[in-house]
């Protein structure tokens, strides 16, 4: 089994069209989703909630919300209809906090504070959710490098233990991964780890060149 897995290609190529299809935002078009053998729409909703976290590109828009209700809200798959957390799910959400050092953020309005900050709160959601699966979708694309590599080390908090899968921006940033998937035109391409796609000389190796030479300007 690959714990860390990464889908690239180019805009249009169906990354988080395919990752919104996992998660049951859109329907498959042909074939069906597999999650521990079982298809995907077998599973309630709140079933899936404790299997399976997302972290996705779009801001979340909330208003007089504190960064500690939001990492609440990964617990909101054990809690009764009425979201009430109980004393060891208020424990779960300080380890949480505490797990991605962003502890002092807590009280703070989740709108006030910074990209690099929020990725924090919310890779803090995705731990209090307790998930097998998380699913990253481009978690460092509007961040300055030194930001970058503080979620970075936040991220390889979130992922132990667990598999993960990263719609990459920055080819840098999946370097580590088991697998990477290389999509093209709704298909893929190519898969490997790095040092195998870079032997190929294929696509990968091809972005991979480009993203250097960028780096180098």
């Amino acid at each position: 089994v690959y714990k860390r897995q990464a889908l690239i290609g180019p805009n249009g190529a169906g990354k988080s069209t395919l990752l919104k299809t996992i998660i049951r935002e859109l329907p498959p078009l042909s074939g069906s989703v597999l999650f521990e053998g079982q298809p995907i729409a077998s599973y309630s909703y709140q079933a899936l909630s404790k299997k399976i976290a997302v972290i996705l590109t779009e801001r979340i828009r909330v208003e007089l919300t504190t960064c500690r209700d939001i990492v609440a809200t990964g617990r909101y798959p054990y809690t009764g209809r009425f979201g009430i957390l109980r004393k060891e799910d208020e424990q779960k959400v300080d380890e949480a906090l505490e797990a991605v050092h962003a502890t002092d953020l807590a009280d703070r309005d989740f709108t006030a504070i910074s990209d690099g900050q929020r990725q924090r709160v919310l890779l803090a959601r995705a731990i209090a959710q307790e998930p097998e699966l998380i699913l990253l979708d481009e978690p460092t694309s509007a961040l300055d490098v030194e930001t970058e590599s503080g979620i970075q080390e936040a991220i390889r908090t979130v992922m132990a233990g667990r598999t993960c899968i990263t719609i990459a921006h920055r080819l840098s940033t999946i370097q580590n991964a088991d697998r990477i998937y290389v999509l093209k035109q709704g298909r893929i391409a190519e898969c490997g780890t790095h040092e195998e796609l870079l032997a190929t000389g294929g696509a990968y190796a091809a972005m991979y060149g480009e993203e250097a030479d960028h780096a180098e300007l």
